[in-house]
């Protein structure tokens, strides 16, 4: 393609942690053109185009959310039946829309650390429904009881608690209150201090993620984007030996030059732990080549199948001596809450999963979860982060709403799917910057996970 004085570049939505306007696809061009000038825009400090828009991105992420309402909640909870669930949605929320804070560079070690505020905005016009829509879900602080409390003794005061406040094990709520939280009529009855706000990602409005270290890449390009430290450690505390590590970027960015045989690691608050992607296929995304990665089935696999996954298997009772596959328990990250995280609908889980829930329909197409690299730069130019929350439910015979369950339930609530792509509009750049023929791709910021 011809390039003459009014070449410029491709303006691209690209969710990550970099981003900048610095060739991603350069014909012909030397190597050293490339690298040096990614050398130079990549890097995270004040005065490059990728620090401008890593700080506030432009592009537009919307997070989607299905709800699994059951069907038959008098049936499970009298003679612990199969549970049936229909799921409804999309409900979609922009996110990820405000600019990084507490931003501080260390000189010294090349890092720079922020914060990452968040945020929801309700769409309207891109959900089925609205914020009041209601529905038949688990009844989350009723559910958690047997897991905080173990002593028979407090099992027996606290159903006392559930009975007078007409709690049950399933309940009614909104899509406003199940996901931002609501005030819970059984904690609220509760005569010492604890929270009795209760929901699926409560607190979220008007709070932070972090505070994040990452490598700025000034000294070393190679470890642009990768997380240094996260909360002040270089390490979690909710897993053993080298599950606890915090690997890679936050999945926005990789660092340049990306080959199909590298597996990226990124690190995700969401589900507690570091993970990875590896290549899936070769992409065309509205004319740029880009590599799919993917998160395979291996990465929640049963030790059996994959051994690394060893330290990520903390009891021995619902994991069936670690040989139950495709869930996490996230219990010690989230207080104790009996949280288990999937892919949606258990897609690559263990058959026994969803032979207790009637509904679902896990394929490929719909619940995986996939990043779209462009291989030069390193940045996400497209992603579907896709997840299910889970809630562990069990017989408890001094609880009333739970005493007739003859075994455990992994309770699907609801799965999300968190997705951002734009490829925009021409940008000039100065001609002393382009090759006679050239196609430049300029990227823009996003943080992912």
């Amino acid at each position: 393609m011809g390039c003459n004085r009014d070449c410029g570049l491709i303006a691209g939505a690209v969710i990550g942690a970099v981003l900048a306007v610095f060739g991603g696809i350069l014909m012909p061009v030397g190597d050293m053109i490339i690298q040096k000038t990614i050398k130079k825009e990549a890097v995270l400090e004040e005065g490059t185009i990728a620090f401008k828009n890593w700080v506030k991105t432009g592009t537009e992420v919307y997070r989607q959310f299905w709800i699994f309402d059951v069907q038959n909640p008098e049936e499970v909870a009298i003679n612990s039946s199969v549970i049936k669930v229909k799921q409804r949605g999309p409900y979609t929320y922009r996110v990820r829309y405000l600019a990084k804070e507490n931003i501080t560079q260390d000189p010294e070690t090349h890092t720079v650390s922020f914060l990452q505020p968040n945020g929801a905005i309700f769409e309207p016009s891109l959900s089925v429904g609205t914020e009041n829509d209601t529905f038949t879900v688990l009844n989350l602080a009723v559910a958690a009881v047997p897991h905080l409390y173990s002593n028979t003794f407090i099992q027996g005061v606290l159903n006392t608690l559930i009975k007078k406040s007409k709690s049950s094990m399933f309940q009614k709520r909104t899509l406003k209150e199940l996901l931002w939280g609501y005030p819970d009529p059984f904690l609220n009855l509760v005569p010492y201090p604890i929270p009795t706000t209760v929901g699926v990602f409560y607190p979220y409005n008007n709070t932070s993620d972090g505070v994040y270290k990452v490598f700025n890449g000034k000294d070393d390009i190679s470890k642009v984007a990768i997380i240094d430290t996260y909360k002040g450690k270089k390490n979690l505390s909710y897993w053993l030996s080298y599950c606890d590590m915090i690997n890679g970027t936050d999945a926005a960015s990789f660092p340049p030059f990306i080959e199909k045989t590298r597996v990226l690691q990124f690190f995700s608050s969401d589900i507690c732990r570091s993970i990875y992607a590896v290549f899936g296929a070769e992409i065309n995304l509205k004319g740029i080549p880009v590599y799919r990665f993917i998160l395979p089935s291996t990465a929640f696999a049963s030790p059996r199948e994959n051994p690394d996954n060893h330290c990520f298997c903390t009891e021995k009772v619902v994991s069936k001596n670690c040989t139950v596959f495709g869930v996490l328990d996230i219990s010690k990250c989230k207080e104790g809450k009996p949280v288990y995280i999937s892919l949606p609908h258990f897609l690559h889980g263990s058959p026994e999963l969803s032979e207790l829930i009637e509904g679902l329909s896990p394929n490929e197409e719909e619940h995986s979860t996939y990043l779209d690299v462009e291989p030069i730069t390193g940045f996400t130019l497209r992603f579907a982060k896709r997840l299910q929350v889970n809630l562990l439910v069990k017989p408890a015979k001094k609880i009333e709403a739970l005493k007739n369950l003859k075994q455990n339930y992994i309770v699907p609530i609801l799965w999300l799917n968190e997705q951002g792509e734009k490829i925009t509009t021409i940008m000039s750049v100065p001609a002393t910057h382009r090759p006679q023929d050239c196609q430049y791709i300029a990227l823009q910021e996003h943080q992912l996970f």
